[in-house]
Formats: C-alpha cells, sequence, structure tokens
C-alpha cells in the first residue's frame, strides 16, 4: 500500500545575493558540508525517508516490476561473449558466465595454447555493493596487466598490476586515478592521471613499478583548473600522448613510447574555443581540428614541426568529420552525414575516400575493436533501432562484410514485427529537429497510442539510434519510442551543438517541447500521454520542459538530473564547476550568463502550477551531478506543485553516477522505470 504521507524536508533559512539579485534556498541544507562524506543525520534521515516511501508506493506494482525484469534478463545471452581481437601475439575477448553480474576478461595466444584469464571481475566484486572496472592495458611485453577499480562509485579509482604469467598481484597500488593507465614501452613504467581533492585529473604521473607511489615523477600538471588532463597512445604506438582540455578548448603533447622521461613536445598552443586531437603515421602527425569550421578538418605535420599543419581535408558544411584512426596501409575518418555515421576509408597518398554502405535508412556505425596497427581488415559495428547489435569485418579490397556476431536474444526477436522511421518536426524559430522513432508494426498514429520520448541535448553528445532489448517491453505493450536529436548535442554537426549551449542554451528545451507537439499533432501520442526521460543533462532537460509545458506530459522520468543550475555553477569548490563553465556560462563573473542561467534553470523556476507523474533518481556518490541536486529538486517540488500526482525520489546510497553496478541490477533499475511509466500511463 502506498504510504498516505510523503516525506517533508525541513525549510531552513538560507539566502545568497548574487549580481544584485537575492535568491531564497531552503533547502540549501541537504548538501553536507563535508561532502564528499556525507554523515549529517538528518541528510541521511530525509534521504531514507524518501527511499522507503519509493519502495512503500511502488509495492503494489513489483510483480510488474519482476514481470518486466524477467523479459529484460531473457533477451539477454547469460553466457554471451565478445568476438576475439587480436593484438599482437594474443587474442583477447570477454564473456559472461550464466548467472554472472559482472565479466571475466580472457587471452588466447595466436600461435595456439590455453586460455588464460586476465581479469575475474565477479571475483573482485566479491561482496562489495558496487563495482566498476575502470582502464586496462598490458606491458608491450604481454606479461603485466594494470587495470583500475573503482568500488563504490565515486569515480576515484585504484590501479593493481598482475603478473600474467603467475598471477599474483605486484605490490604496487596506485590510488586516486581517474581515466586511462598506459604502459611505456620499456614494460617497466605505467603512465596515469591523478584525481585532485576537487575530482579533477589535474596531472599525469609516471610510475616506475617496484618504487613508492610517494616518488611517482610528474609529468604535467595542468595549471587551468577548468581543464583535465588525459593520457594515451597512438595507434601505432609510437608515441605517448598527454591531452588536457575542457569542452571546447584542447592542447596536446607527446613523448615517446620507448622513452617516457623524454620531454613532453607540444604539438600547438591552446587557443580558446579550438579543440584538436592527434594521430600518428610513419612519422607524420595527422590532426583534426576546428580551427576553420565548426564541423573539423584534418591536417599533417612533421614530428619535427608539429606545429606546421597543412590541410589534406578540408571542412565541410555536409559532412561532420567526428574521429580519424591512423593503422600501417591506410586511415579511417569517421563521421556524420546529415546526422547518419559514416565510415571511410582513406588513402595516404591522395587521402581519397571510400565510404562504406550501410543497409538501413537510419542506422549507428563504426569502427568497433581494431587494436593492431597492421591490419587488412577492418572491425566494425552495425545496428539501429530494428536491428540488433551486429559485428562484421570489412575487407577494403572487396568491401565485402563477413558477419561475426548478431546480438543473440535467446527469448526471441522478430525484426519484422517493428517499424522505425526519422522524422523532422519544425521548432519554433523554423530548425527542422529530426526525430528517430521505433513502434509495433500494428500502432495506429491516431492519438490513441503511448510514446516515451528520450533525448538529451548538451555537451555535443549525440543520442544514436541504436537497438536496445530493454526498450522491448515498452513496445510490446504497445507504446512507440523517439529519441529527439535536439540542439546541444551534435547529432546534424558541431555547430548543433553550439547552437544549443551558453547564450543559445534554452533551443535544446524549446526543441524538446515543440518535438513533443508535433508528434503529439502527427498522432503518436494524446496530451498527457507522452512518457518523458532524460539523464543527467538530460534530467536538467527534463527538469526545464516540466516547468515550461507540464500539460504536455504523462510521466516524467529523471535520472540523476543537474537541475540546481546556478548554484553549482556558481560554487567553484565542486568537482566539475570551472570546467563547466565553457558548456554553461560563468555566473560569477558574467551577469549576463548569471540571469540567462536564472531564467531556465530548473530548480529555481518550480512555480505553483500542475506537474506530471515524476521519478526522480540520484547517487549519494557521485561526483558529476552531486545527490543534493534531486534531492532539493524533489523537496522544492513537493512543497510547491498544486497537483495530487506522485512524486518519487530514489537516491543510491552506495552508487555514483551511473547508478547501480552489475548487469542485471541495472536491468532492474530499468524494469522500475518502465513499471512507473506503464503504471502512470495505465498500460500496466
Amino acid at each position: 500500500m502506498t504510504l498516505s504521507l510523503p516525506p517533508v524536508a525541513d525549510r531552513r533559512p538560507h539566502r545568497t545575493t548574487t549580481h544584485g539579485v537575492t535568491r531564497e534556498d531552503p533547502w540549501h541544507w541537504l548538501r553536507d558540508p563535508a561532502y564528499p562524506d556525507v554523515n549529517d543525520p538528518d541528510i541521511l534521515a530525509y534521504l531514507e525517508a524518501e527511499n522507503a516511501y519509493f519502495e512503500a508506493t511502488m509495492a503494489p506494482h513489483r510483480p510488474l516490476v519482476d514481470t518486466l525484469f524477467a523479459e529484460m534478463k531473457g533477451r539477454i545471452k547469460e553466457d554471451d561473449s565478445s568476438v576475439p581481437a587480436r593484438d599482437g601475439a594474443y587474442l583477447y575477448w570477454r564473456s559472461f558466465d550464466i548467472g554472472a553480474q559482472y565479466r571475466k576478461w580472457w587471452r588466447r595466444p595466436v600461435a595456439g595454447g590455453a586460455d588464460e584469464l586476465l581479469i575475474d571481475e565477479p571475483a573482485l566484486a566479491e561482496g562489495k555493493d558496487y563495482f566498476r572496472l575502470g582502464a586496462t592495458d598490458i606491458s608491450p611485453d604481454d606479461r603485466l596487466l594494470a587495470y583500475a577499480v573503482d568500488d563504490d562509485g565515486s569515480e576515484r579509482f585504484t590501479v593493481r598490476i598482475r603478473d600474467l604469467a603467475t598471477g599474483a598481484l605486484l605490490p604496487d597500488v596506485i590510488p586516486e586515478t581517474l581515466g586511462a593507465v598506459v604502459w611505456a614501452g620499456d614494460g617497466r613504467h605505467l603512465l596515469y592521471g591523478r584525481v585532485n581533492a576537487q575530482w579533477r585529473v589535474d596531472r599525469i604521473m609516471l610510475h616506475a613499478l617496484g618504487t613508492p607511489v610517494a616518488d611517482d615523477v610528474e609529468l604535467y600538471r595542468e595549471p587551468d583548473d577548468g581543464f583535465q588532463v588525459g593520457v594515451g597512445t597512438t595507434q601505432s604506438r609510437a608515441l605517448i600522448l598527454l591531452a588536457t582540455g575542457d569542452n571546447v578548448t584542447s592542447e596536446v603533447r607527446f613523448l615517446p613510447f620507448a622513452d617516457p622521461t623524454a620531454a613532453p613536445v607540444l604539438v600547438a598552443p591552446r587557443q580558446p574555443g579550438r579543440e584538436y586531437d592527434v594521430e600518428e603515421h610513419a612519422g607524420t602527425l595527422f590532426i583534426r581540428t576546428n580551427d576553420t569550421h565548426p564541423n573539423f578538418r584534418l591536417v599533417t605535420a612533421p614530428l619535427s614541426a608539429p606545429g606546421a599543419w597543412q590541410e589534406v581535408i578540408a571542412p565541410s558544411d555536409g559532412f561532420y568529420l567526428t574521429d580519424m584512426t591512423c593503422f600501417a596501409d591506410f586511415y579511417v575518418t569517421e563521421g556524420r552525414d546529415a546526422g547518419l555515421d559514416q565510415v571511410e576509408l582513406r588513402d595516404y597518398a591522395t587521402h581519397a575516400a571510400k565510404r562504406v554502405a550501410f543497409p538501413e535508412a537510419s542506422y549507428v556505425a563504426g569502427l568497433d575493436e581494431n587494436p593492431e596497427y597492421r591490419t587488412q581488415t577492418l572491425r566494425l559495428s552495425y545496428e539501429s533501432m530494428v536491428t540488433p547489435d551486429t559485428i562484421v569485418d570489412y575487407d577494403p579490397a572487396t568491401a565485402a562484410m563477413t558477419v561475426l556476431k548478431v546480438q543473440d536474444i535467446p527469448s526471441g526477436y522478430d525484426k519484422a514485427g517493428y517499424r522505425t522511421e526519422r522524422l523532422t518536426i519544425t521548432a519554433r524559430d523554423g530548425t527542422g529537429i529530426p526525430v528517430s522513432i521505433v513502434y509495433p508494426k500494428d500502432f495506429a498514429k491516431d492519438g490513441t497510442g503511448a510514446l516515451y520520448l528520450y533525448s538529451y541535448g548538451a555537451y555535443g553528445h549525440a543520442i544514436a539510434p541504436g537497438f536496445s532489448t530493454a526498450r522491448l517491453s515498452l513496445l510490446d505493450r504497445g507504446m512507440a519510442y523517439a529519441i529527439a536529436h535536439i540542439r546541444g548535442g551534435d547529432d546534424l554537426g558541431y555547430q548543433w551543438y553550439l547552437d544549443g549551449k551558453l547564450e543559445k542554451r534554452t533551443n535544446s528545451f524549446n526543441d524538446f517541447v515543440d518535438v513533443t507537439k508535433g508528434l503529439i499533432a502527427l498522432g503518436y501520442a494524446a496530451q498527457g500521454r507522452v512518457a518523458a526521460a532524460g539523464r543527467s543533462a538530460g534530467g536538467e532537460l527534463m527538469g526545464a520542459v516540466v516547468n515550461q509545458a507540464p500539460e504536455l506530459y504523462g510521466p516524467v522520468i529523471a535520472d540523476v538530473p543537474f537541475v540546481d543550475v546556478v548554484s553549482t555553477m556558481l560554487d567553484e569548490t565542486l568537482p566539475l564547476t570551472p570546467g563547466e563553465w565553457p558548456e554553461w556560462g560563468n555566473p560569477i563573473t558574467d551577469e549576463a550568463a548569471f540571469r540567462l542561467m536564472l531564467s531556465y534553470s530548473p530548480y529555481d523556476n518550480v512555480t505553483a502550477q500542475a506537474y506530471p507523474p515524476m521519478l526522480i533518481s540520484g547517487g549519494l556518490n557521485d561526483p558529476r551531478v552531486t545527490y543534493w541536486e534531486p534531492a532539493k529538486w524533489a523537496a522544492k517540488l513537493r512543497a510547491t506543485k498544486t497537483d495530487a500526482n506522485i512524486l518519487l525520489l530514489k537516491t543510491n546510497m552506495g552508487a555514483g553516477h551511473g547508478g547501480k553496478s552489475g548487469r542485471f541490477e541495472s536491468l532492474r533499475e530499468e524494469a522500475e522505470e518502465q513499471a512507473f511509466i506503464l503504471w502512470q500511463l495505465g498500460l500496466a
């Protein structure tokens, strides 16, 4: 039975004044001043009360959750395995045992021999509420494995090193890391990123095996609080790359793979708003950059003069160059043309493109695992909203594709039972917004159905129209499922991203609302029969659209939502804030940015109106969207809204931004959200 009264968070006076504007925030106390430690008994009691209310409210619907979970689990091949990929003398792959939440990592000599277990995730996760394997790397001599583990969701990883001949762990333990770990060519030095007190990776360190971590050498330290650094290698493994940047500006240094103690060489000094990344082939740098056009171009430069850029692929208004990889005999450019993924093979002499052909009108495609530099085939992945994930080997010489694996759905799947379309909905400013949609073949576009609409719309992150087995539970109950490719993502190119950020941020929210109205007008659902969902910055989107047009929506899912935008962007002590200013603006120094944020910040704009049913989630250990954002938002909504619709807040007390770990635990959370949607739409 549902608890009769939801929890009520105390109001405690708190006032701040910025640029002459005074804001009252009576739920500010939900932020523990000791964060990242959260020990305040009042805060914990409130979060636990909300969790208890969530459990009690959902209790009558647990049979539906269990049914949905069983369906989703039944579509997963429990003993699934990846396609082996060659890297040097070994084939590498990952596999699940039946019933296991986590993978095992394996290898086998190409020349023949026994399978070797490299990483036993189930054993590492034993007894832990949360487990996430981070970066891994095997030394060039194939003898040592470095791997990183996060066991509380805080995204602070600890690196361990295993001797693969004996299975023994070396005494080296490297805490407080994030990002890649990279072996140098000598197999005796390891490079990694160190996290500082604000959860920012601000330096790259060099660790010599067998020495104290306290003696590790700092190779590069980033002085700008808004930048974070990372380490990697070129595909050729000739160079180690030290990259630093924020959301709009980057800078890269390189040093020889064989000599990690060499002085790093700067490719080109940072320029605000210029991004570039680096590959290498035969002593030449290949550099993808947006210095002359938002959609990027490709230039080359000699190692001896890395700043002397010569254009080899001109930028294009139509083609958005998103990535490039150098192989020994050819290189590959990836990008999007009219929003659709493209893979092109190019000759080093002429740079002419040979585009890979894909069979459907809307799809997701790109390079899969290709660790080898010298290869005669390319490993590609392909899927669509109706086509399960497919792994193929592509022969550049003949353009032939050999299918290696199609995602297995044990409970059965018939592609013929579904239809997919790519639509364009006109937004209020006349811009055409692409929409990818899938629905049962007998779905009636007469307004009698129900629709699930998902989007993100930030950081230049495109939501690909890919396949989902979990989504089938909604489709099989008669719903349509759509992705709105709104501005703020880079679905239609980098300018599409620029048109949804900073002073143009509200385009993202308006696009989503206008897509909703357009789909209603086309008969995909009636007003109030559209379930909407978003995560993180997509949760901010949900907060903004329910403030703007709550009458359009049925149930709304806001996972780890970034909703207290003004307060977070004013707090430069938070882990990610300085690096976020290029995305949202700096309200500390820029009054116009402050006032714009204040006009759309979901938390600040909650008003006394009717809101749709809502399920909000958070993670106590989340360093990206801190737990108090969803908690404060839920408290303010409860105190302000005028409707009697259900509002639920669920906080994962032992997890972070990604929710619970383990493939089945994450599925159960998906089942809970779908059950909430079906219940509220009357489809349960």
